[in-house]
């Protein structure tokens, strides 16, 4: 072979494809050789069955015996441009208060608001970018993020631009999500019905022309908005050509999965008290359901989601962060991965693949989440020796490199 036909090649880790194409939890590879040209993944096998030697298929040859490859993590999410903190609200509950009362005070939701407007661009997008990069240098590579913390056309649009900044600047790929129906603003106390027209003709058509978001999302709550009130904004969303997504069932069940198995939404997130007849639609409707353990920790909550009915039905689980100021303050996606574990009762190999394959599954993402040929080469490197030690251990640095579009950054 007289030229190099790929650009980098790793050798000799094993490698977890999440694979279902291949056997076993993780569709696990070893003594693998992955194969990279130009951001994607062109080879994958045992390294005993490469073509030509190593340095005779790639310009460079990255050896990581020892080593796990997964996918590079996938933050499927989060609310992670905001102004200011509630560390407050977090004394409050546990001082005795909910995070209902909280909200209905004035709090919640709307106490972040008014410090979001009140925040310069720079600011914004100086605090996203740090907790971007928490959460990169766990493995992620990929970045949920949703408006949903200004409640105007102008300032949801600014959020969406700022969560993209501040992701460029911290190395993962953002996947903005149009949360216009987050909470009612102030302005519009006496005018649901005008909010909601708002959102839906002039939000939703304007970050789906301007290419901000890709999904549209909903806070179906009590304290938020009804199943009925959403449909204006999803059809919307339908026209524009975007995603839909559903907050549902978290304080009641407010019919939240079952709207979302209606619309054949992309996922259905927190679902902590969703019916039977919830997890069905769900079922009907493709939907996975996106797990959030930060929120459920941090509120104390001691009703987890239906999580053996979803096995049941076949309803795919992802897990995310949930990073957020009042809720789920979490900086640390294994570590959402490791609570799915211990309160929810995931296997460490479902809750990998929940912040990866199914992840990108709730994105409507099916160029990654999975090593196979073609994908995009968004991998992470793992200096470990059990794939379970990633949900196992809750902190320390695990991970021995990361890999965006075929490109090595410091971990």
């Amino acid at each position: 072979m007289t030229s190099r036909p790929w650009d980098t090649v790793w050798l000799g880790a094993s490698a977890a494809t999440f694979d279902p194409a291949r056997p076993g939890p993780w569709g696990a590879l070893h003594d693998a050789a992955v194969g990279v040209k130009n951001g994607r993944i062109v080879w994958l096998g045992p390294l005993t069955e490469l073509p030509e030697r190593p340095d005779e298929v790639a310009a460079e040859v990255r050896s990581v015996p020892g080593c796990w490859i997964t996918p590079g993590l996938i933050d499927c999410h989060t609310h992670a441009v905001f102004g200011g903190d509630r560390a407050d609200e977090f004394a409050a509950r546990l001082a005795g208060e909910s995070y209902e009362a909280i909200a209905r005070a004035g709090g919640g939701i709307r106490s972040t608001v008014s410090a979001t407007r009140g925040a310069t661009d720079d600011q914004l997008r100086t605090a996203a970018e740090a907790r971007l990069r928490d959460l990169a240098r766990e493995g992620v590579t990929t970045v949920e993020v949703k408006s949903g913390y200004d409640l105007t056309t102008d300032g949801e649009i600014r959020m969406l631009d700022v969560a993209h900044a501040a992701g460029r600047r911290a190395g993962v790929e953002i996947q903005g999500t149009l949360l216009g129906l987050h909470a009612l603003p102030p302005e519009f106390e006496r005018d649901r019905p005008g909010y909601i027209e708002l959102v839906a003709r002039e939000m939703v058509p304007r970050a789906a022309a301007e290419g901000r978001a890709r999904q549209v999302d909903a806070f179906v709550e009590g304290i938020a908005f009804t199943a009925a009130e959403c449909a204006p904004v999803f059809e919307a969303a339908r026209e524009a050509g975007l995603g839909i997504r559903v907050h549902a069932d978290q304080l009641s069940d407010a019919g939240g999965a079952a709207l979302a198995g209606r619309w054949c939404a992309a996922s259905a997130d927190h679902l902590e008290r969703t019916s039977k007849a919830g997890v069905a639609a769900l079922a009907r409707g493709g939907c996975v359901a996106v797990l959030l353990p930060g929120a459920y920790l941090t509120l104390r909550d001691d009703q987890p989601p239906p999580v053996t009915g979803f096995r049941q039905l076949g309803v795919p689980m992802a897990v995310a962060s949930d990073l957020n100021p009042g809720s789920s303050p979490v900086r640390s996606l294994r570590t959402a991965a490791s609570l799915a574990c211990s309160l929810f009762g995931l296997t460490p190999a479902e809750a990998l693949a929940g912040v990866t394959r199914e992840a990108a599954r709730a994105l409507q993402l099916d160029d990654r989440g999975v090593l196979s040929v073609g994908r995009r080469a968004d991998l992470a490197i793992w200096q470990v020796e059990r794939l379970e030690e990633l949900v196992y251990w809750i902190g320390g640095d695990l991970l021995a490199g990361r890999v965006v579009e075929g490109i090595e950054d410091a971990p």
